[in-house]
Parts: C-alpha cells; structure tokens; sequence
C-alpha cells in the first residue's frame, strides 16, 4: 500500500526504492499486483513429518487421541512432544468429521421401499386425567413421498404391527422393503428379529431392513417427515382426545401434506402414489396378531412354552426356533419353514409329542449306542499262589490239640476250686 501510495503521488520507481529500501524489481512487482497478496510463510520440516502417514492412516481407523498415538510412535523413534501430535491431530478432526456427515442421497425405484419410524410428542392428560405419553407412528414411500402417520400411547410390537395395517389400508398397498432404525420391536440383536415383527413382515412378503447404528441420516426420509408433521400439523392445535388427533390427522394427510407439491421430487406424493405399483392390499389376508415366544431346541428334541412341552424333530436340536399360538394350535417354525405343529395342552406341564419325532429320536439315540467298541482293553486275571489241602489239615489237628489242652487245664482249676469251698458257699 505504501509503494502504490508513493507512486501515485508522482514518485518515479528509483525514488521508491530509495524512500522504502526495497528493490526495483520488487517494487515493479508490486506496482503490477492489483490486490495485496496475504502473508505466508513456506512449510518448515518437523520431527512429525515421518510420521504422518502413519498418524493419519491410525487416526482414520480408530480414531486414537494424541496420548495413545505418541505411545506407538516413540518406539519408532519419535523424539518431538505431545503438543506438536495434538496440533496435526486438530487439522485431521475437521475432516473425519465431515467424512461422517457426508451422505448422498438415494432414490428408490417405484414399489421399492418405505421408511418407517417412531416420534415421541410429549405427555398429555388422558379422559380420566393421567398424563399419557403420545406416539407418532410415521411411514412414507421413498418413491412418491405418500406419507401415513397414526398417534397411539404404546410403541409395542403389536401397536407396531397394527400401525403398518393402518398405513397399507390407506395407501392401498405395501412396498417391497421397509426400512427402520434398530428399534426392539423390529430387531432384538445384531443377528436376531423380533420374532413377532418377523412373522408379521413374513405373511406380507416385505423385506426388513435396519440402518447402520449411530447413522440415522440412512433414512432421511422418514426423519424429514417427523419434523414436518410436528411442525406442520402439530405445532398450534389443539385436541381434545386421542381419537380427535387421529382424526385431524387424517384430514391434514388428505389435503395438506400429500397434497403439496414436493420440494425434491416437484410432484404431490398422491400423483405419484399411482405410480408406486405397490402390493395391492387385496392380495392378501389381514394379519391376525398372535402370541409369539423365542425358544430353544433342548436335548431332548422338545421346546417348553408356558409349562408345557412340545416336541419338533430331533435335526433340530440346539436350535432356536420361534412358537406361535393361533386357533388353540402351537406352531413351532425355524426361519421360514414349520417344523412342527401341535394342539396346545390342556394344563400346564403337559408334554405333547408327535409321534414320529419320538421314533426319529429312538433312532438316533440306538444308532449312537450300537458305535464302535472303545479302543482300550483291561484284564482282570492275576496269578494266585495255591497252598496244597494238606497243609490246612496238618494246621487244624495242631489248633484242635491245643484247644483240648486248655479246656483240661480249665477243667481241672474250677474242680479244685469248688473243692475247697464250704456248704454255705456252695449255696450261695
């Protein structure tokens, strides 16, 4: 600014250079430049930079902070501090976090795929004047952005199941696949379904998937429209009862949310909700929720169930299976397939068996008995002295002749004995 200022006051570039000690080439440069340049200074080597590489590939995994990481790289020969990792560290965490956020945005073909999802929507008193809490149960189509939504005060498996029969009725079908976070009343553990929900999803042919854990953004769908319906049609109503939200609900679902244009798609979600080409509701039977439990396949080729016992197929052994009670009927299924199905007994502790699960078990348990012999031996024969039977004849005459002897002498003592006594003793 001060080169530029003196010249344009008229200074040549020589006089310049002389007023601010700098070159003449440096003074053109500048003269030429039409914003200032920023001040920099050029990258300076450091202790670290043989291992960056290093840091940079152990961050990206795990994630480690700067006292973890200088533990691994002094043996490697690091001789610099803590504070100097924790600096290139900083620079690393801008970017491993924008790497999580990062999402592109997937488009499903139509009749492909629905998200669902719970929305808690706060506590309210109730007829009778206990606060309750309120559940929004929320679905959209990932195609033409349809939406369904239905408040309850549970979020159980069965209201779940109840729900998803609400929404196909009024969307006239279902998709392919649904989509949920890893909520209990869809998946119980990383490898196991609710067997409830499992059965349910299985009698309407829908494919159950879960997002990633922590990664919520997987269904943006559905969480866009959890914020749309508490800001759009919650947000400023009032209500008067559970059944009035649902009813109010409706109405807004008719003529404001599916009828609006979409900001992603341009299109209102009932144009294209002809075009989803879902499973028509007709095409199959209503679900009729029944009790469900998760059991185990014992040794014994049984499944216990509310005191009872029920027999399935010995091939099945140690295997968990899932039971079902419909119609006084116990239907025992591993995975997709019934193997095994029984009248439910009449009284707890009650065992039920089929018969030819008990002969398939009779089989396996005389084929394990009739295995090959054990491969070691053991022999019970010794070799024992034998004493001739004269010998023990020879010993008793020698006892026998001893026994007499004493009993002579005892003899002979009590005689002289009683000789000497006198006729009082002797009565007495």
């Amino acid at each position: 600014m001060d080169i530029k200022n003196l010249h344009g006051q008229g200074y040549s570039i020589r006089k310049i250079t002389e007023v601010t000690g700098y070159s003449r080439n440096t003074v053109r440069r500048k003269l030429r430049e039409r914003t200032p340049q920023a001040f920099s200074v050029g990258p300076r080597a450091t202790k670290l930079d043989a291992y960056k590489d290093y840091i940079q590939t152990r961050f990206a995994q795990c994630g480690l902070s700067g006292v973890r990481l200088i533990e691994e790289i002094k043996p490697m020969g690091y001789t610099g501090s803590v504070d100097t990792l924790r600096r290139f560290l900083a620079t690393l965490r801008p970017i491993n976090t924008a790497a999580k956020k990062a999402t592109v945005r997937f488009e499903t073909p139509p009749g492909q795929q629905a998200q669902a999802d719970w929305a808690y929507c706060g506590r309210f008193p109730n007829n009778e004047g206990k606060m309750v809490p309120i559940y929004a149960f929320v679905f959209v189509l990932g195609f033409s952005r349809s939406l369904f939504v239905r408040f309850t005060t549970s979020m159980d498996v069965r209201v779940l199941i109840k729900c998803h029969q609400y929404a196909f009725e009024y969307l006239g079908g279902w998709p392919r696949e649904i989509l949920y976070d890893n909520m209990k009343q869809v998946r119980l553990g990383p490898n196991e379904w609710n067997p409830l929900f499992l059965d349910f999803a299985t009698h309407y042919g829908f494919t159950l998937k879960t997002h990633r854990i922590r990664r919520p953004r997987t269904k943006g769908k559905v969480e866009r429209m959890v914020f749309y319906v508490k800001d759009n049609f919650l947000n400023g109503r009032a209500f008067c009862s559970l059944d009035d939200l649902n009813a109010q609900s409706m109405h807004w679902l008719d003529n404001t949310a599916n009828t609006r244009q979409h900001a992603t798609t341009r299109c209102k979600p009932a144009d294209l909700l002809a075009q989803e080409g879902l499973i028509p509701i007709s095409s199959m039977p209503s679900y009729k929720v029944c009790p469900t439990w998760s059991a185990k396949v014992n040794s014994e080729s049984f499944v216990q169930i509310q005191g009872s016992r029920y027999s399935v197929s010995p091939d099945h052994v140690g295997q968990s299976v899932v039971v079902m009670l419909r119609e006084h009927k116990i239907i025992i299924r591993s995975g997709n397939l019934i193997i095994a199905e029984h009248d439910k007994a009449e009284r707890r502790g009650s065992c039920v068996a089929s018969k030819e699960h008990l002969s398939e078990l009779w089989k396996l348990s005389l084929a394990a008995c009739e295995g090959p012999l054990p491969h070691w031996q053991m022999n019970f024969r010794q070799d024992v002295a034998a004493a001739p039977l004269s010998q023990y004849d020879t010993v008793e005459s020698e006892d026998l002749t001893a026994v007499a002897t004493e009993c002579a002498s005892t003899t002979e003592t009590v005689a002289t004995g009683c000789a000497s006594l006198t006729a009082t003793e002797v009565a007495a």
